[in-house]
């Protein structure tokens, strides 16, 4: 039989994941204003940011052309319209005496998909030790 595992006495041994200026350990957080145990925490995240699409000017042009000589000018427009991510991503960590939040600014969706991962081991490696 297993034995549940404890907590680390020590400091970190090893930085697993970075959230923002969040970092994880298996036994610590540690933020700017101290270090933490992970133990117990509870973490939220909320997406604060927009999608944006747009057409660069020389699609338009493109597809001005495009559309008087063979019909193709929104199929360029199709082709070359741009995606972006407008904001941030504000991340909390909520443990035994301390709240700490943190904006992640975010430029492109995967950018998003990608802190939830983050935020989802950390939560992993803080729910192994409850």
């Amino acid at each position: 039989m297993q034995d549940a595992p404890s907590v680390d006495p020590g400091g970190p041994d090893e930085w697993f994941a970075t959230i923002g200026d969040i970092s994880v350990s298996q036994y610590w957080i540690s933020t700017p204003v101290g270090q933490f145990p992970i133990r117990g925490t509870v973490w939220t995240v909320t997406d604060m940011s927009t999608t944006e699409e747009h057409f660069p000017t020389a699609a338009i042009v493109l597809a001005i052309l495009f559309t008087l000589v063979c019909l193709l000018g929104l199929v360029i427009l199709f082709l070359m319209k741009k995606v972006r991510q407008v904001g941030f991503v504000q991340v909390t960590v909520q443990g035994d005496g301390f709240c700490y939040t943190t904006g992640i600014p975010v430029t492109h969706p995967q950018d998003v998909l990608a802190i939830n991962d983050e935020v989802e081991y950390a939560r992993e490696l803080a729910a192994q030790l409850t």
